[in-house]
């Protein structure tokens, strides 16, 4: 008996290379999937595998019907080489270098390419590799996800909440949110008194490598740092720590890129090359999160006006922009010059 599952359950299912009917489209996550359970599920072989638009063209493949756009989703029929092993080596650009030459292989027409988008939407919501084994329709799954469940309206619900004492900063509470739809769980830091005005506010995107370890690849440890000391030196505000690693692509993901941009690649292509946008992050929860704690006005602290825009689309107006420029160094000079120059970020 198939049982419809949460956007959240539908996640779990694909990281842990269980089968799952989108909207009736059987589909199992090609990095996470076995050969055993790709055999079990698709003994006859009939399953075809979904790649990206961008990743199909950096294979030199093109949907039969729609070559015209690059980023549709393209369908590649099932050959008798192609395992599981074979693949995954397809879809990780990292391999690229590694593996032997591929082919023949053949894409195919597809007439529903919305929930080809969505299918990949969700191995991409899941962290994973935007890649999909389509199985057979009449293959028996346990449980099914309505594509509507991607783009269901975004709510914040506080978890908990307590006073956290920081070095050289007033008087402090984190607050923990959980989007109700995904699972995930976010914090907002509410640093200080606002006073009356529009509290200076900081969204600050999950970053393991740079928070954490102090890579010098990128930005954000430093960012996090200034803006901190920032909203304290204003007297009080918010920071939103999102759970958005790697602009929104996963750990596993944006270390792939960090591969590829040692091979050559900018920040924007190497995204491309794995068959992601340039950024993947979306601000509707942080938008929740801010009404929550009762905010719908702020002074913004950020280089990206994607983050103006991404607020003020959900109704939290910016009453001003605040810039937020650190120094570079030689590892992240190009980092930050491709933010400006493709990106769109503010110099």
């Amino acid at each position: 008996m198939t049982k419809a599952a949460s956007l959240a359950q539908a996640i779990a299912a694909l990281r842990a290379g269980r089968p799952l009917a989108l909207s009736g489209q059987p589909l199992l996550a090609l990095e996470t999937a076995t050969a055993a359970m790709l055999d079990l599920l698709d003994p006859e072989h009939h399953a075809t595998l979904l790649l990206s638009g961008p990743r199909a063209a950096a294979l030199g493949l093109a949907n039969t019907r729609d070559a015209a756009d690059p980023d549709l989703p393209v369908v590649i029929q099932r050959c008798p080489w192609l395992g599981q092993v074979e693949a995954l080596a397809l879809a990780d650009p990292g391999r690229d270098l590694d593996r032997a030459p591929i082919g023949p292989l053949e894409p195919l027409p597809h007439g529903d390419m919305d929930l080809l988008g969505a299918a990949l939407d969700l191995a991409r919501l899941a962290g994973l590799l935007p890649a999909v084994w389509l199985l057979p329709r009449e293959t028996e799954v346990m449980t099914s996800l309505d594509a509507t469940a991607l783009v269901a309206p975004v709510g914040a619900t506080i978890v908990a909440r307590a006073a956290l004492p920081l070095d050289g900063l007033p008087p402090s509470q984190m607050v923990s949110f959980r989007d109700p739809a995904s699972g995930e769980d976010h914090v907002a830091l509410v640093i200080g008194a606002f006073g009356g005005r529009p509290p200076l506010v900081r969204l600050h995107s999950e970053c393991l490598t740079g928070d954490v370890f102090g890579s010098l690849k990128c930005d954000c440890g430093p960012q996090l740092k200034q803006a901190l000391n920032l909203i304290g030196a204003a007297g009080g505000g918010v920071l939103l720590y999102l759970r958005q690693e790697g602009r929104g692509i996963g750990l596993a993901n944006k270390l792939r890129a960090y591969a590829l941009q040692d091979r050559g690649l900018d920040t924007v292509d190497a995204n491309a090359r794995l068959g992601f946008a340039d950024d993947e992050r979306d601000y509707r929860m942080a938008a929740a999160m801010l009404r929550a704690l009762g905010i719908d006005r702020v002074r913004l602290l950020t280089n990206n006006p994607n983050k103006v825009a991404g607020l003020e689309h959900e109704g939290i107006a910016v009453a001003e922009r605040v810039a937020h420029h650190m120094p570079t160094n030689p590892h992240n000079a190009d980092y930050i010059a491709t933010k400006q120059t493709k990106s769109g970020h503010l110099g």
